[in-house]
């Protein structure tokens, strides 16, 4: 039984590492997209401007981060990154539907703004479970 719950936690924390990633890349993406929009096809990476990739990331990033940060509240009960996430999925999803159509710019605050925080959620959420992992004689840590 413990193997297992070891194994459901190793899980966990490889899906906050995954979302922290995938969050803080997609800021990065964000924030850097209004100034590489006419380099990216040069280099083949055109798709990466492409709004329904764009939405498919997004909605891929708020996925796993609902998944992975309520599954971490189950477990540790503190709220900040659940508190951190929800603003930053709502800045996301406005980001890549509303803001779309008014400017470039607001599009790419909204969802940088957005990415950031939900990657600070999934730091949190890593340095929450990890504060609170008592290391033991079956502990692989």
């Amino acid at each position: 039984m413990e193997a297992r719950e070891e194994n459901k936690k190793r899980w966990w924390s490889l899906a906050d590492r995954v979302g922290a990633t995938a969050s803080f890349l997609c800021a990065i993406h964000c924030a850097a997209l209004p100034f590489v929009l006419a380099v990216l096809p040069l280099l083949g990476l055109g798709f990466l401007a492409d709004h329904r990739f764009e939405r498919g990331f997004v909605m891929f990033a708020c996925a796993l981060a609902l998944i992975s940060l309520v599954s971490g509240y189950r477990h540790h009960r503190r709220p900040l990154a659940l508190l951190l996430a929800l603003p930053g999925l709502l800045l996301l999803i406005s980001g890549v539907t509303f803001a779309e159509s008014y400017s470039v710019a607001l599009h790419s605050v909204l969802v940088t703004c957005g990415g950031l925080l939900v990657a600070s959620a999934h730091f949190v959420n890593l340095r929450t479970h990890r504060a609170l992992h008592v290391h033991g004689p079956q502990c692989a840590h």
